[in-house]
């Protein structure tokens, strides 16, 4: 499993007539911003003279997912917040609580991981299962998602699909972090979600290895050495001198940042990218692939 890929490792109950998300109870801090919103929400409710019965009816809501949402054991959808703030007449006070939710509806480790990529000032980046979650379009995106099993819900499809796209936002960070992929060819051949989803998928490629932080190599099927046969690698670096890695089949598959550690992911990121084709030489091949596709 790669870094990109723990936010997948989530999977919620969600009911389809309540919209939300469940609180995952390992998450304390998510757990208390969840538990103080329902207070707020039921302070409002109490305040306008309402049942949980009455309240729900006029959100268009059943009374049970009010009583969960109020006693933190449920994360409201925005429109949830909304709908809530034009019956209790809040003035925009109970719908402002939305950004209170903003982040702890994603799952804490998609969370701590976009933490990470936010402090990272270089990111080496190797995939050979499919294209890194940080380039992927919503649609393939979507298309993993969908095709996990077991399977995701509907509403879990959609948070983790816009867990993964909010962290795109590194792209448009300023000062810009030094971002290194290296995706396998079969990652670029394999038509996950169908030949347009893939066309698309090939042509974001292009738009930002245009980016000048941003450099996307390809290894070639017909490589006679390869440096990660073991699967992907990815180290992030810090400001402050520090990383933190991870590479399936070394060190347990776990995140490390022991500088020893490091340095020898950073050797084997080393020899992928020298293994790799140059950028210009990938950017040819992508054109091609785009073009066969």
């Amino acid at each position: 499993m790669s870094v990109d890929e723990i936010g997948t490792q989530w999977q919620a109950d969600a009911g389809a007539d309540e919209p939300g998300w469940d609180v995952d109870p390992d998450d304390e801090s998510g757990v208390a911003v969840v538990a103080a919103v329902g207070r707020q929400l039921r302070a409002w409710r109490e305040a306008a003279g309402l049942t949980a019965a009455e309240f729900g009816t006029r959100l268009g809501y059943g009374e049970n997912l009010v009583y969960k949402v109020e006693g933190g054991r449920r994360i409201p959808r925005p429109e949830f917040l909304d709908k809530a703030d034009e019956v209790c007449g809040a003035g925009g006070k109970v719908a402002a609580m939305k950004q209170d939710l903003a982040e702890v509806r994603y799952p804490k480790k998609v969370r701590d991981l976009a933490k990470m990529e936010a402090r990272a000032v270089e990111m080496t980046l190797y995939s050979n299962h499919n294209i890194h979650g940080l380039l992927q379009t919503p649609d393939y995106a979507r298309a993993l998602f969908e095709m996990r099993r077991p399977a995701y819900s509907q509403d879990e499809v959609e948070r983790v699909l816009a867990a993964r796209l909010g962290r795109q936002a590194i792209f448009d960070r300023s000062p810009a972090p030094a971002l290194s992929f290296v995706q396998e060819e079969v990652t670029l051949r394999r038509p996950l979600g169908g030949t347009m989803v893939l066309r698309r998928q090939l042509e974001r490629l292009l738009e930002l290895g245009q980016l000048r932080n941003v450099e996307i190599q390809v290894m070639p099927t017909h490589r006679e050495d390869h440096a990660s046969m073991e699967g992907g690698v990815e180290v992030l670096k810090f400001e402050d001198g520090t990383a933190v890695g991870r590479a399936d089949g070394a060190f347990a598959g776990r995140p490390v940042s022991d500088q020893k550690q490091i340095r020898i992911l950073d050797l084997r990121c080393g020899m992928i990218r020298a293994q790799a084709l140059p950028p210009r030489e990938s950017r040819a091949f992508i054109e091609r692939v785009l073009g066969e596709t």
